[in-house]
């Protein structure tokens, strides 16, 4: 998982003047660019980028991904940040696959109001909990995932490869809505 957000404040609720809203192929280009900046030589190529959008609508979609943006000095709109999710048919456990924010908004509630948003996208396609795998050494980001009560479980060995390090695997619950049936 791409993981490369030190922002810890700001629970559940974009900051002032972010909006989050549903990635789409438009924002392939901006996401593109940004991903080497993020991710250095971990970075997803833009085919893979696309492919995983692809995965969001339509017959067999299996993955949410959002954008966060904010007005620029210019006033334009633009892109500040970005996260994925694969919840499969909902039965089972989602996995976080990427979260990032450009370095000028971190520590300003935009990675936790993705995060929050994508908890929600989990728990209401039915998942019982959320995965995700972050650098053993990005303590920030394990910092931001602890926040909203994610638990490290385990380690994958040499799961990162530019530079080579291993993950912390980390798990979160999910609340399920109360059994109507009963």
């Amino acid at each position: 998982m791409n993981s490369s957000d030190t922002d810890t404040t700001n629970a559940g609720t974009a900051p002032d003047r972010v909006r989050l809203r549903p990635m789409t192929p438009p924002d392939l280009e901006v996401v593109s660019r940004l991903e080497p900046e993020l991710f250095g030589a971990e970075a997803w190529s833009p085919a893979m980028l696309a492919a995983e959008l692809d995965r969001t609508a339509g017959p067999g979609a299996d993955r949410t991904y959002l954008v966060a943006e904010a007005p620029g000095r210019d006033g334009s709109v633009q892109i500040v940040g970005y996260a994925g999710l694969w919840y499969g048919d909902g039965g089972g456990d989602a996995d976080l696959l990427t979260i990032g924010t450009i370095p000028s908004v971190r520590r300003r509630g935009v990675a936790t109001a993705m995060l929050s948003a994508l908890l929600h996208a989990a728990a209401d396609a039915g998942c019982r909990a959320v995965l995700l795998e972050v650098r053993a050494s990005n303590e920030a980001a394990q910092r931001l995932y602890a926040a909203h009560e994610f638990k490290p479980i385990g380690h994958r060995r040499r799961y990162y490869r530019a530079p080579v390090e291993d993950a912390t695997v980390m798990r979160r619950s999910l609340r399920q809505p109360a059994d109507r049936s009963a």
